[in-house]
């Protein structure tokens, strides 16, 4: 059974773990209110290194660890994005949570991307913070130094999360990383007919303005907003900004 990670002790929280097609998450879900989020990590992470944006967001949230990541088990091959964003589908449906605003960071942001564009019906708003891969800079090593140059602005709280859930994410985490750069999300933004909010950390090198300029030219109508003095974890460290911004988009929705 998965431990409580994100839920202080004296609040309602309720942990789950769903299976389907050899693949198995694990969720934490608490709050209440009309409006339900569903959060997914990014690579290497897990739910537990958003709790600061988790307990600023007003309504029902599920946090979630995908497979091979936080305590949720490996699955039987490593997963592509559509496949991620299928299981995701698969537990929505489940539990009969849908529809809901998917915020999707760094990889989450381009699973988010496939549940919004395959499963319409499930999703009521899109936000992606922090979202890779830039079409540019496709490549391990690109990617590895982006990630490197960021991690020198955080805070040592941030470094040690971040580092234990990547211990986690077990001995395939290098073939789980290719997944992410193989994967063109930039043909799933085409298809997104739901409202979408991008989020960036103005020094965000993973997510650099022209990319988050060339989503905006393929989903109608998305917003973007740019948080000053905040990196690619800006939903991991100092939420509050972006918690500020998913809340009012969520709000208009």
């Amino acid at each position: 059974m998965p431990n409580r990670l994100l839920a202080p002790q004296d609040v309602p929280a309720l942990l789950a773990e769903f299976e389907h097609g050899g693949a198995t998450l694990i969720t934490e879900t608490f709050g209440t209110g009309e409006r339900t989020f569903i959060l997914l990590h990014g690579i290497g992470m897990g739910r537990s290194v958003y709790l600061d944006v988790v307990q600023r967001l007003r309504g029902r949230v599920i946090a979630v660890d995908l497979p091979g990541f936080g305590e949720a088990p490996e699955p039987t091959r490593t997963l592509t994005m559509e496949r991620h964003a299928d299981l995701v589908a698969a537990y929505l449906r489940h539990s009969d949570e849908a529809p809901v605003v998917v915020i999707g960071h760094s990889m989450g942001s381009q699973i988010a991307a496939e549940l919004a564009a395959r499963h319409p019906s499930l999703v009521s708003g899109v936000v992606l913070a922090g979202p890779t891969v830039d079409s540019a800079s496709r490549s391990i090593r690109a990617q590895a130094s982006y990630l490197l140059r960021d991690l020198l602005g955080e805070r040592p709280v941030v470094l040690w999360r971040g580092a234990r859930e990547y211990l986690r994410g077990g001995p395939n985490l290098l073939r789980k990383i290719r997944a992410t750069i193989v994967h063109e999300p930039e043909k799933a933004y085409a298809r997104i007919d739901r409202p979408t909010l991008v989020l960036r950390g103005e020094h965000d090198p993973l997510a650099p303005m022209s990319w988050c300029q060339q989503i905006l030219t393929h989903i109608p109508g998305a917003e973007l907003e740019v948080i000053p003095d905040h990196g690619h974890g800006t939903l991991i460290s100092d939420a509050g900004p972006a918690a500020s911004f998913i809340q009012r988009f969520a709000d208009r929705l």
